[in-house]
This record gives structure tokens, C-alpha cells and sequence, in this order.
């Protein structure tokens, strides 16, 4: 059992501790930071403007903090889903502990700590209900339909750059693109994007050929910070949760140098990131540290990711998708202004104060299906596919609190 052996904690080399506050105290910190005044937006206007007290990067995470859907992370799975246990972390948890992360990071390597948390913060906001299991189904609806793909990363900036048109910064808007929390690297090095209309054929490219999400790389340091974040913040933090849920009796895992708890995975990680990446322009892992990432997530998959005492649920999960999805294009072809795709999603999202190219209406059908299925909680979900048919014999259970 994990809490009968000692801790696994290291620390920073005193050469780079010493390094860095020696630079912090005659100024001397590294300037490869994303400066604020280098922020992009799509459309120039005043209240955007960057003031003293609130800084360009500090507009974006207000904006994402104040988008309608950010609420909806606190009922979306980020692992384990149709479990009613409070201790169990759903996407709300999971961002904030990005964000945490990322800047911790960022704070020791001088980088910008406003853009890293906007990009944390607004990372998963396009993930759907049922974590990548219901993301996976999405895909492949959208697909049959469409020849198109899904991809909660590229649907993260859908909602924070079209359906919900905030204005933001390229380089928040990028950092989310390619965020790829299931691609790790043992050295992220930033590649050159200076428009948007550079920015709009990558994300278009990845509509049509899913593997072009793959190559999206961080345009700044706090993109990659943040890339990297999402490993640290999950690795742990999913198997203190299988324990929980009662997947995995105990943490049975072996520690191939990072640890085996979250403290210890998350402490470690950070440390190797920093003791390799001060004063560099480039975020990187020694060897050593990347191959027990690697283990690490392997032996996640094996024991948590891939367990198969959710395959009954995943398959209903499934069917009750593609009957929502039929008859939600259904109720768009037809008109049928009664339905939630109207009152809950369309009549939502579709107000005056929002500055739009096009009316909302106008995106094309799948389009729309798929960004009211993209945008739905677990148990709203649930409850819809319930309300729509009533008749049906399909039901997802919860594992109840007692059980």
C-alpha cells in the first residue's frame, strides 16, 4: 500500500535554485515570455484594450470565466462517469488544477501567468458529456454524417471563437488548439503563428484530417506549460480517483521514479520541468523523468483507462447518442421550434450581444447538433434523452453513494 512507504519528493538543484533567485534579485530573469502588448485579437475594439489594472491576457480569462458554458464543467466527467460521489474530480476540478499547475511552472521560468491561466481555464470548455468516451462517439456521429471530425480541443476554441465570439488573443485561442493532454513530449519547443488566418486553416485542417491535431504545437512557453500541465494534473489525480470509485482496491503501482501518489507525481514532474527549462526556449524533461511519464501513463491505461466494467454503460451511452442526434437534425430540418435544440440551445446562445459574422441559425445543421451535444452536462444529458423518449427502455444507472 502506498501509505506504508516514504514519500518520493525531490527538489531543485541548489545550482538552479541558487540561479534563479540570484536572477530575481538583480533582475535578471529570462524574457522569453509572451509580453503582454504582443496579444492579437481578431477585431480591434476599446473595450478589449489592455489598461494598467487589467491587462490583455487578464481580459481573456475573464472572458472564459464569464462564458455561459464554463458553469457546465462542474457536472462533465473528466475520468469516471454515473458516479454520485463528491471526492471523485469532474473537468471543474481538473482545469483549476492545470491552471495551478501550469503557473507554478510559469511563475519559476518568468512567463506570463495571466495567459497560462486563460489557456488552463478554457482548455476543456468544449468537452463533452461522458469525458472521451462520449467525445469518441461524438467524433464518429459527426463523421457519418459529415466525413468531418470532432475534437474537443478544436471545439474548446469553436465555443470561445464562434459560437460564443469573445474576442480573444491568438495566443490564448492557440495555447487551447494545442493543448493535446494525451501527447506528451520530452521537449516542447514553440513554433512561429503570427495571424489569424494562419491560425483558421490549422484549425480547419483538422475538421477533415484528425491527425493534424496531433501536430499543433504551442505558438509560446505558457502553451507548452500548459500542455504539459494537463499530464501532470491528471496522472495522479485518476488514480486517487480510481481508488475512489472503487476501480482499483489500492494504488498498486510502481514508483519508476516520478512516484506513485499525485503529490509525488505532481511535485516531481514540476521540479525535472523547471530544474531543465530555466532561462531556455523550450520546455523540457530530462530522459529519465520522460520515460517515467511514459510508464506512468501506460500503466494508467492499462489499469484505469481501459477498465472494462464500463463497457455496458459506454454502449448505452452510445445508442442513446445517436438516437439524440437523429432526432435533434430531425427537429432542425423540420422546424420544429418546440424542441430543446431551440428553447435550450439556439434561443441560448443566439443574443443580441454577441456581435456575430452570420446569425447562429445560419451554421449548418450538423453543426449545430453537434454543439448542443458537445455543450450538455452528463445529467443533462440524461434527462434529455429521457424527456424525448419517454418510451424508451434504455437507462443509465448511477452508482449511488451507499453502494
Amino acid at each position: 500500500m502506498y501509505n506504508k512507504r516514504m514519500g518520493n519528493y525531490k527538489e531543485l538543484s541548489k545550482k538552479i535554485e541558487n540561479l534563479i533567485e540570484n536572477d530575481k534579485l538583480n533582475g535578471l530573469e529570462p524574457k522569453f515570455y509572451c509580453a503582454n502588448e504582443k496579444a492579437i485579437r481578431r477585431k480591434a475594439n476599446e473595450h478589449d484594450d489592455a489598461n494598467v489594472w487589467r491587462t490583455a491576457f487578464i481580459r481573456d480569462v475573464d472572458k472564459i470565466l464569464h462564458c455561459p458554458y464554463y458553469n457546465r464543467y462542474a457536472d462533465k466527467t473528466q475520468v469516471f462517469s454515473l458516479y454520485k460521489n463528491d471526492d471523485i474530480t469532474r473537468r471543474a476540478l481538473h482545469v483549476q488544477l492545470v491552471s495551478r499547475t501550469a503557473r507554478t511552472i510559469g511563475k519559476a521560468l518568468n512567463l506570463n501567468l495571466d495567459l497560462i491561466e486563460a489557456i488552463s481555464l478554457g482548455h476543456d470548455i468544449g468537452h463533452t458529456p461522458f469525458g472521451h468516451t462520449g467525445e469518441k462517439f461524438l467524433d464518429e456521429l459527426y463523421c457519418e454524417h459529415t466525413n468531418r471530425h470532432f475534437n474537443h480541443n478544436i471545439h474548446s476554441v469553436r465555443v470561445l471563437d464562434k459560437i460564443f465570439p469573445l474576442n480573444l488573443s491568438l495566443q490564448t485561442l492557440d495555447g487551447i488548439a494545442s493543448h493535446n493532454g494525451e501527447l506528451e513530449l520530452e521537449e516542447y519547443r514553440p513554433t512561429a503563428l503570427s495571424n489569424f488566418d494562419e491560425f483558421d486553416k490549422n484549425i480547419e485542417s483538422t475538421y477533415v484530417d484528425p491527425k493534424n491535431v496531433l501536430k499543433m504545437v504551442p505558438s509560446t512557453l505558457e502553451g507548452a506549460v500548459m500542455r504539459i500541465s494537463d499530464i501532470i494534473a491528471y496522472l495522479g489525480k485518476d488514480r486517487h480517483d480510481a481508488e475512489k470509485s472503487r476501480v482499483l482496491d489500492s494504488l498498486a503501482f510502481e514508483d519508476n521514479g516520478i512516484g506513485i501518489i499525485n503529490a509525488e507525481i505532481v511535485n516531481n514532474l514540476i521540479v525535472n520541468i523547471i530544474e531543465n527549462s530555466y532561462n531556455k526556449p523550450y520546455i523540457k524533461m530530462d530522459k529519465e523523468c520522460f520515460d517515467a511519464l511514459n510508464i506512468a501513463k501506460r500503466d494508467n491505461y492499462a489499469v484505469i483507462y481501459f477498465d472494462k466494467t464500463h463497457n455496458e454503460s459506454n454502449a448505452i451511452i452510445k445508442t442513446m447518442m445517436e438516437e439524440l442526434y437523429d432526432k435533434l437534425f430531425a427537429d432542425l430540418k423540420n422546424g420544429n421550434t418546440s424542441s430543446p435544440i431551440y428553447k435550450h440551445h439556439i434561443e441560448y446562445i443566439d443574443k443580441p450581444y454577441y456581435k456575430r459574422d452570420l446569425p447562429y441559425m445560419e451554421t449548418e445543421k450538423n453543426q449545430i447538433v453537434v454543439d448542443y451535444i458537445a455543450s450538455m452536462t452528463d445529467d443533462y444529458f440524461i434527462e434529455l434523452y429521457k424527456y424525448l423518449f419517454p418510451k424508451s427502455k434504455l437507462e443509465l444507472k448511477y452508482k449511488g453513494y451507499f453502494e
